[in-house]
């Protein structure tokens, strides 16, 4: 089955998310609507989408439009999911899910009242690369989790990027380290112990550092920066019996090393550089035309939202 995808914006992230892996799937972008006319006009005709709408509830309500991709800056994730959902229309999000935990859950019991599925775009996730890491933390190889390093950086986004803007949701906790914290969890139920914040303006931060602990003692780290010189995303996972490095945990289309260091010594495995968006919208179509279970689910988002705003609180800041 092919679906029939309606996208919101005509937003960067677009092209590799949903464009590219729509085309290798054979998945058809039948409409998009941008608050630019001229923007949304220039998308279509650059990738190919069927046609241009008025407006993002003209996507939504549009019949032909079978799920919806929604890529908007962070404060209009929950209020066009839940347009979507009033739809009945199932949603891929960008990440995060809202603005705070309050919203996530809004949106989250909105999606189980209707049973219109909606997920969260951590599509890191679905790619070999991170499913080996958690293969290897989870059967014995490394020992016991002793602690887990998320170093998240990026150049700085123009000054008038909706990164930049409290009412939009910014900043950097918000756009990498939802990332960092969604790993962790993956590892058990971090509780944050610290957290420091450079404010590029008031309430919005430009870097953000915290450390976490686990109940069995396990710590962790996230470094996230939205001013720095070149990108860079790497997980490492350290146990009692030795280490696992993932070396670009978002882009393994870029790096797909992952290095395994015990005492029996030093082995780098490549798991392919097929993009994690790829993989992530495989899983997706295969629920909404199947039924097949996601590693992704509401609560998981709702919790993810939780921790943000927990480490935001941590920081001596104002959840978003």
């Amino acid at each position: 089955m092919s679906l029939r995808i309606g996208v919101l914006g005509a937003s960067r992230i677009a092209e590799n998310a949903i464009v590219g892996p729509a085309r290798e799937l054979g998945h058809r972008l039948v409409a998009v609507a941008a608050r630019d006319p001229l923007r949304a006009r220039v998308f279509a005709e650059q990738f190919g989408v069927e046609r241009v709408l008025d407006s993002y509830q003209d996507v939504i309500d549009d019949p032909d439009v079978d799920v919806v991709y929604n890529p908007l800056a962070n404060a209009l994730h929950a209020p066009w999911n839940l347009a979507a959902i009033a739809a009945g229309k199932p949603v891929l999000t960008e990440k995060p899910f809202a603005r705070d935990r309050a919203e996530a859950a809004k949106v989250a019991a909105a999606a189980e009242a209707a049973g219109v599925p909606v997920m969260e775009g951590f599509h890191y996730l679905f790619h070999p690369v991170m499913r080996r890491a958690l293969e290897l933390a989870g059967d014995g190889t490394l020992g016991e989790l002793a602690r887990i390093e998320v170093a998240m950086g990026m150049p700085e986004p123009a000054p008038g990027d909706p990164r930049w803007s409290l009412d939009m949701a910014g900043g950097a906790l918000m756009d990498l380290g939802c990332y960092a914290l969604h790993i962790m969890r993956r590892f058990g139920t971090p509780r944050v112990v610290s957290a420091t914040a450079v404010e590029r303006a008031p309430g919005v931060d430009e870097r953000f550092d915290a450390e976490f602990v686990f109940d069995s003692g396990a710590t962790a780290s996230t470094t996230n920066s939205m001013v720095d010189d070149e990108h860079s995303f790497t997980l490492r996972v350290v146990g009692s019996h030795g280490e696992v490095l993932v070396h670009d945990f978002i882009n393994p289309r870029r790096d797909d090393r992952l290095t395994i260091t015990t005492a029996r010594g030093e082995t780098v495995e490549h798991l392919g550089t097929r993009a994690s968006y790829t993989y992530q919208l495989e899983a997706f179509a295969a629920h909404v035309e199947r039924g097949d279970a996601l590693l992704l689910d509401l609560a998981d988002a709702v919790a993810n939202m939780a921790l943000i705003d927990d480490t935001y609180r941590a920081a001596g800041m104002t959840p978003r």
